[in-house]
């Protein structure tokens, strides 16, 4: 009698998949939980350092719960999706308001928790405390489409619970820890979206999309849409060494990150810095052009190098800082913004070795 699909997994799992990574071999549901949040639409490679940052500075959910919100805005700045650490930080508070800080064991409280999905919850769930729960990121509905011969868009509702009842009918009774392991190493190693490697995958013999040629029409795809573009000015206001940042808002695109102001393309840059700062000054030059993707749309940044002339003697209003220029890169800063600073303190150090030479 031929293994079924969870068998399969499992075995392979066990044998090949990956086992090594900081947050595997544990129960603490803390330590899953954060793993898991990081790795929403963001590679192992890039979240292993920043894991283990975090972990650093904040061991316990009573250390995030307690931190300030900058702070753990700057362990999260480059990662991306920012979002997600502003709900693991309102989530680490409502644990120690609602569960005394021990992060709770029953599904529908850990669903209940700011950022976490169905699918979040589950690994959660099986990771932490072995509960037989499904799956499905975007990994494993790719596997599942090609697999099973799922046709249409994936991301729609009536194939994704066609895709849910799938994933909950062939769940095994035991390992669950293995399978689900293996369901995510699978979509992570070998069935990628391009040029997966199917002759080691340990489902190839009934995977419908390989027997009938289908592996690149599958899983389907909605209609794809023209991205937008847009464009924005950032100024580089300097002064006495230090560079002049500004907290964008909770909420919205890098909220709650540091970042430079932010104009349009259309405003004189010279009269914003005087009205919405006080500052009088001059440009010094523009800068190169720093682009950017989204989800949604991409961004053409335009970043202005602007020095002052005359900074008036005040006590700077809240969400406004300066900060050394060398010291700047490592704020809480947007990625795109982080290179602008990087530039910037290049440049800097440059023109300083210039001038003692």
């Amino acid at each position: 009698m031929p293994l079924s699909f969870s068998s399969q997994i499992i075995t392979w799992q066990k044998q090949h998949g990956r086992h090594g990574l900081p947050w595997q071999n544990t129960r603490d549901a803390y330590r899953v939980w954060l793993s898991e949040i990081m790795l929403q639409q963001t590679q192992v490679g890039t979240v292993i350092p920043y894991y283990e940052r975090f972990l650093n500075t904040f061991p316990t959910i009573a250390t995030l719960a307690d931190a300030p919100d900058d702070q753990v805005m700057q362990h999260w700045a480059g990662l991306g999706y920012y979002a997600r650490a502003r709900n693991l930080h309102r989530a680490a508070k409502q644990i120690v308001a609602l569960h005394g800080g021990i992060f709770p064991k029953d599904f529908d409280d850990i669903y209940a928790l700011p950022g976490i999905g169905r699918s979040t919850a589950a690994a959660i769930s099986a990771f932490a405390f072995g509960e037989r729960r499904a799956i499905l990121d975007g990994n494993v509905k790719r596997v599942f489409a090609r697999h099973f011969g799922v046709e249409g868009d994936v991301k729609s509702k009536v194939i994704e619970d066609a895709l849910w009842t799938k994933a909950e009918s062939i769940l095994p009774k035991n390992n669950i820890e293995a399978y689900t392991q293996g369901l995510m190493d699978l979509g992570s190693t070998l069935c990628t979206r391009t040029k997966p490697t199917c002759l080691l995958c340990p489902v190839a013999r009934t995977c419908v999309a390989l027997e009938s040629g289908r592996i690149d029409a599958l899983p389907g795809k909605g209609i794809k849409r023209d991205v937008p573009h847009k464009e924005t000015r950032m100024l580089v206001i300097i002064d006495r060494g230090e560079v002049l940042l500004e907290k964008r808002p909770p909420t919205g695109i890098w909220g709650g990150l540091w970042s430079l102001p932010e104009v349009s393309m259309n405003d004189d840059a010279i009269e914003k810095t005087q009205t919405r700062f006080g500052f009088k000054s001059r440009i010094i030059r523009e800068m190169d052009i720093v682009p950017h993707g989204f989800t949604h749309y991409s961004l053409s940044i335009y970043p202005l190098e602007i020095a002052i002339t005359t900074r008036p003697a005040m006590a700077m209003e809240p969400g406004i800082m300066w900060v050394n220029i060398d010291d700047a890169p490592s704020a809480a800063v947007p990625a795109p913004v982080k290179r602008i600073l990087q530039l910037l303190a290049l440049t800097t150090q440059n023109q300083k070795t210039q001038i003692r030479t």
